[in-house]
């Protein structure tokens, strides 16, 4: 007699035991798909085109009336692309600047930034360019600071260390050429500057030669006060050895500083 096992079907509350091995790749399995997931997401942060994406509106609750709060069913809220637009970017107009010297077109110099004079760096270096400091425009050109500082327009200018000594401050430097034109507006001419720079000398020795006769005035009064106060001081004699004159009869005797000569008897 043949024996057979019934083997009974697993009940449903038995749980399926898996084995480490069976773990093991269930769990690969997972973070493999996790990882899928994120670069999906990585390579597409935003839509494209005209793609549309839903949003689950949170739910809400609504009073029926009869004593009771009923949830209305989610909708979905359906939400098109968000599109940014930038503003155009403004159009710069460039005027072409040419240099006054040599007619060639540039973009920028250092005369033209700091003086407001077109002309190129190339040309930068021609005696028409140089810096003066206000000393010496002053100074050569008869000019006020008042011609070159308040007088319409002001003139430009730049300032640098004094190369002499830090210690003496800063140095305006203008432009030559335009304290030349500013001149000319004040004095109308070459001639007239001359002329001036003449008159200024002239009444400069003038003023030396007053000053220097004074000076020789007071030193003779000096001379002459010194004297009289010698005049009136009183000097005390001495006399060397008297002398007797026998056939005068009297005796005298001489100072030694002086040279007075007191005479007298003797009875």
């Amino acid at each position: 007699m043949i024996e057979f096992e019934i083997v009974g079907e697993p009940s449903e509350e038995e749980p399926i035991k898996l084995t480490p091995a069976q773990r093991a790749r269930v769990e690969r399995n997972r973070q493999k798909a996790l990882l899928l997931k994120q670069a999906r997401l990585a390579n597409r942060p935003y839509t494209i085109g005209k793609e549309s994406h839903k949003v689950q509106a949170a739910p809400r609750e609504v009073d029926t009336g009869s004593g009771f709060f009923i949830e209305e069913d989610n909708k979905e809220i359906k939400t098109g692309k968000l599109e940014v637009k930038h503003q155009p970017a403004p159009v710069i107009a460039v005027d072409n600047i040419f240099c006054e010297s040599c007619e060639k077109e540039f973009l920028d110099s250092y005369i033209y930034t700091h003086f407001n004079i077109p002309a190129c760096d190339t040309c930068r270096e021609k005696d028409k360019y140089d810096l003066i400091t206000k000393t010496d425009a002053k100074n050569r050109f008869l000019l006020k600071d008042a011609d070159l500082d308040k007088r319409e327009p002001p003139l430009k200018f730049i300032v640098k260390k004094n190369p002499n000594n830090n210690r003496w401050g800063d140095m305006k430097l203008f432009l030559e050429y335009q304290v030349q034109e500013r001149a000319m507006e004040v004095w109308g001419s070459e001639e007239a500057i001359e002329e001036e720079r003449e008159n200024r000398n002239e009444k400069k020795d003038k003023a030396k030669q007053k000053k220097f006769d004074k000076r020789v005035k007071e030193l003779r009064n000096t001379v002459r006060s010194s004297l009289w106060r010698k005049g009136t001081t009183f000097h005390e004699h001495d006399f060397q050895e008297e002398t007797y004159d026998e056939e005068e009869d009297i005796y005298s005797k001489k100072c030694k500083t002086c040279e007075h000569i007191e005479t007298y008897e003797k009875m």
